[in-house]
């Protein structure tokens, strides 16, 4: 990828902390998430997700912060402030735009594509935070 070295021990620190982040997330905005989606309490799941989902979502947020690793290594001093800035840059340049055009063209309500964005936007803060910190 990039020439640089990289503090995976941070990455997988970033990781536990994103997802766990993402959990408090969704569990603070379940019913305006559960309202933009256009359904009630009983079409909704009971509350447990599969193992297999969040497994995925782990190792998704995973390779996320290890780019994201890279990215901070290859741009510029690890330090928190320059981990918050990539973070920041690399949502609106690629998280935000994506959630837009994709929720777009499934004309998603403005209230979704809210709170999925802001919880990327989260998640990236709080990998690039950890991942500066830690070098």
């Amino acid at each position: 990828m990039f020439a640089v070295s990289v503090n995976y021990i941070a990455v997988f620190v970033a990781t536990v902390a994103a997802w766990l982040f993402g959990a408090v997330w969704y569990y603070g905005f379940a019913v305006r998430w559960r309202d933009a989606l256009g359904k009630t309490k009983e079409q909704m799941p009971d509350g447990r997700q599969p193992l297999g989902v969040m497994a995925l979502s782990f190792a998704a947020e995973f390779v996320m912060a290890a780019v994201l690793a890279h990215f901070i290594a290859a741009l510029g001093p690890v330090t928190i402030a320059h981990g918050l800035l990539t973070a920041a840059t690399c949502w609106i340049g690629f998280v935000l735009t994506t959630i837009i055009v994709n929720d777009g063209y499934t004309r998603n309500k403005l209230a979704l594509i809210a709170v999925a964005s802001w919880h990327w936007l989260g998640v990236l803060l709080v990998m690039g935070a950890v991942i500066g910190a830690f070098d």
